[in-house]
């Protein structure tokens, strides 16, 4: 059954230290839909069939795109799998330009998430501190959602349930410690028998959509981007903030900055440096300092 094949396919990446939980589930739906048609192994009208189905272009390119490379896998051991053809759904469109917060709309959100009700409940310090927390440390929202009171250590946070299953250590600025543990304070009295650090009003885990939900509504009343819905901020943009800013605040010699692009792809949790490189976003300041140094390195030539 085709559905087999996948299962090994998902195993064989997942052997290797990748969680791959997106791409097993997608390549699981297309196995059902080409299962359903009766298919043994991969079709490429099948798999044209089902990426199709996408609600977008760039979802229906990258739909075309898993299977593509799980056929190519197994076309090298069976040659019926067929490889379905690239770009049938034209090119993927550029990514979208991340939103990188200046301090003041950074304050301007923690302040509104503060003024949150209901008056008295826990809910506006759980979204001060999250937000806060996602602003100056670059965690991806789904570790600070899956944080436990145990992760909250002397040495910083443990971040245990990773993109790629694997655990490190955030070491947390002294300001940032006080405002959490000012926040643990409160959140403990509240929900004994729940572990997890962020709460929602029924004093369960938070969820993700809940925390997307409040972030695009305070962002839309600031009216912080261009104001258009599809171009409102998102809360991945926190995390490309921390990244750049954190490159603005580099020494820029040549090793400095080798040593420190290192250390900030460790600490953001990425594979390959390359991942990192994907967060750097041009801004006035590096632009800046760029043109400096094009200017002097220009001027020693001359």
């Amino acid at each position: 059954m085709l559905r087999n094949v996948v299962e090994r396919y998902v195993w064989l990446h997942q052997s290797t230290g990748y969680s791959y939980r997106k791409h097993g589930y997608i390549l699981r739906n297309f196995s059902s839909f080409a299962e359903a048609l009766g298919d043994k192994f991969v079709r490429a009208n099948t798999a044209i069939a089902w990426a199709r189905l996408g609600p977008t272009g760039n979802a229906r390119q990258s739909r075309l795109r898993h299977v593509r490379h799980f056929a190519r896998l197994m076309h090298a051991e069976d040659a019926r799998h067929e490889v379905p053809p690239a770009y049938t759904f034209g090119p993927i469109l550029p990514r979208r330009r991340p939103h990188i917060f200046s301090i003041r709309e950074v304050r301007a959100l923690l302040k509104a998430t503060a003024a949150l009700g209901p008056r008295g409940s826990l809910r506006p310090r759980v979204y001060t501190t999250l937000f806060g927390l996602l602003a100056v440390t670059g965690l991806r929202i789904s570790e600070a959602l899956a944080l436990d009171l145990g992760d909250v250590t002397a040495d910083g946070l443990v971040i245990r349930k990773t993109k790629f299953r694997k655990s490190r250590l955030i070491p947390l600025h002294g300001s940032t410690r006080e405002a959490l543990d000012r926040y643990l304070l409160v959140r403990i009295r509240s929900a004994r028998g729940n572990d997890a650090v962020f709460l929602s009003l029924r004093g369960t885990r938070l969820g993700y959509q809940s925390s997307f939900t409040m972030f695009r509504q305070i962002v839309g009343r600031l009216k912080i981007g261009d104001g258009a819905l599809r171009r409102r901020p998102r809360l991945h943009d926190l995390r490309h903030t921390f990244a750049v800013r954190s490159i603005e605040d580099c020494s820029w010699d040549r090793e400095s900055l080798t040593r420190h692009m290192l250390s900030l792809s460790t600490y953001l949790g990425h594979a390959q440096l390359s991942d990192t490189y994907w967060y750097l976003q041009a801004t006035p300041r590096l632009l800046a300092e760029i043109a400096a140094r094009t200017e002097a390195q220009a001027g020693r030539r001359s």
